[in-house]
């Protein structure tokens, strides 16, 4: 309160001032000024985390009912668009002409872990969707490195999830729960899902699936989630990469590396992979990466280094770990990121803090898969709405790399682990 005395030790004895003297009021001043910038950093900072990772939220419910408005509206165009191109060319599978569902189907899993050949189709019932779910019919289904994790007994599904394999698929939906009102009964849509894409039929969370456009083949479609909402997800909000950052990829041909080189490109990133070989690193440039280093041939901290003068990335992408996470931290610039989001190199890295701390860096990373449905349904929603338009305008599509049969999982996982692929593997449930 003004007039309030104010004693102040020193060594000539008492000296007693009211605040509203000038000494007090310049201490005042800057106080408020030092406690207001602290203020205005961390509401910035904090601002900046949570509209890059929870953006949604900030708006609450009204945020989600209109994002979901707007998926509902664009599904209804695309189901009656094709329902009107499927009347006019009858024999293509696009929003008509369902068959009954039957009481079985076939479906690709194993009892015990182990190498691919564990891998049997075997008959089981067909599912029934519960609420806020949908019953598709499996055209395809993308074969993932998780798949060969979980085989291998390293990977078991979340609780409630289905212990078949497969995270992502694209199919027609054929019943639907309680409480769905997207995507309708007859359309083509692809889905996130937690387990169980190795089938000829699966269940999705109506929250995670997306229209699949005229012009998107179904191989492609089912190609699209698990790589989409990884790269999304890890690269543009965990990771906050802007317009003109520089981002290193390790495994640049893999499904993951390809979507990041493809979705960089598209949103003014200048993308650096790791590959193993020439020709997958030449395939990797005509994607579009600005670089691709051969790491079976050389240092990739020193060619980073070579490539930036020295400068080096603002995010680098991992999917090794391992030993690899402090080489990726001295290719990182100052206030730069480390993502990771598998641990093919090992779980454990030795890292210097100190370095961490003097250089600001954030070291982060992410599992999709056992993410609540609520979290995944959001982040569908910033998809539909950011990048859903770019494939439907065909200017993103997955890079393929074989189609195996259902029947044939196995041939496609020894396919995966060979680390010969560039792009996506698929599984054909039907023709």
């Amino acid at each position: 309160m003004r007039g309030r005395l104010v004693t102040m030790r020193n060594n000539a004895g008492n000296l007693f001032l009211k605040q509203g003297d000038a000494l007090i009021e310049l201490m005042v001043g800057i106080t408020v000024e030092r406690v207001q910038r602290q203020l205005a950093g961390q509401i910035a900072f904090r601002a900046r985390a949570l509209i890059k990772f929870h953006h949604n939220a900030l708006c609450g419910r009204l945020s989600l009912a209109v994002n979901r408005l707007h998926r509902y509206l664009a599904q209804r165009t695309v189901y009656q668009f094709a329902a009107q191109s499927n009347a006019k060319q009858p024999h293509r599978i696009r929003g008509c002409g369902m068959k009954p569902v039957p009481a079985t189907m076939t479906a690709v899993g194993f009892v015990s872990p182990g190498a691919p050949e564990v891998l049997r189709p075997e008959a089981l019932p067909v599912p029934t969707p519960g609420a806020g779910q949908v019953l598709l019919r499996v055209a395809y289904a993308g074969v993932n490195r998780p798949d060969v994790i979980q085989r291998q007994g390293f990977y078991p599904p979340p609780p409630g999830a289905s212990p078949i394999p497969g995270l992502e698929v694209s199919g027609q939906v054929v019943a639907m729960g309680a409480d769905v009102t997207t995507p309708f009964l007859g359309q083509m849509v692809c889905a996130l899902v937690a387990g169980g894409g190795y089938a000829e039929y699966c269940l999705a969370e109506a929250a995670l699936c997306l229209p699949v456009p005229e012009g998107l083949p179904l191989d492609q479609a089912a190609a699209l989630p698990e790589t989409l909402f990884t790269v999304w997800h890890n690269v543009f909000e965990r990771g906050w990469a802007s317009e003109g950052e520089r981002v290193l990829v390790h495994g640049g041909t893999s499904g993951i590396g390809t979507m990041a080189i493809l979705l960089g490109k598209l949103f003014g990133l200048e993308v650096i992979v790791t590959c193993g070989g020439p020709d997958k690193c030449a395939a990797a440039q005509a994607l579009g990466a600005a670089h691709a280093i051969d790491y079976k041939a050389s240092d990739f901290v020193e060619e980073v280094a070579r490539i930036t003068h020295g400068d080096g990335v603002h995010l680098v992408l991992d999917m090794v770990a391992g030993d690899y996470v402090a080489r990726n931290l001295k290719c990182l610039a100052d206030d730069g990121r480390h993502v990771t989001i598998a641990v093919q190199g090992g779980v454990r890295a030795e890292l210097n803090m100190a370095e961490v701390m003097r250089r600001r860096l954030t070291l982060t990373g992410s599992t999709l898969r056992p993410r609540s449905n609520e979290f995944k349904g959001l982040l569908a929603d910033e998809i539909h709405k950011t990048v859903w338009p770019l494939v439907s305008d065909g200017m993103l599509r997955p890079v393929m790399d074989m189609t195996f049969p259902l029947r044939e999982a196995a041939a496609a996982h020894t396919r995966m682990e060979a680390g010969t692929h560039i792009g996506k593997i698929v599984l054909a449930a039907y023709q």
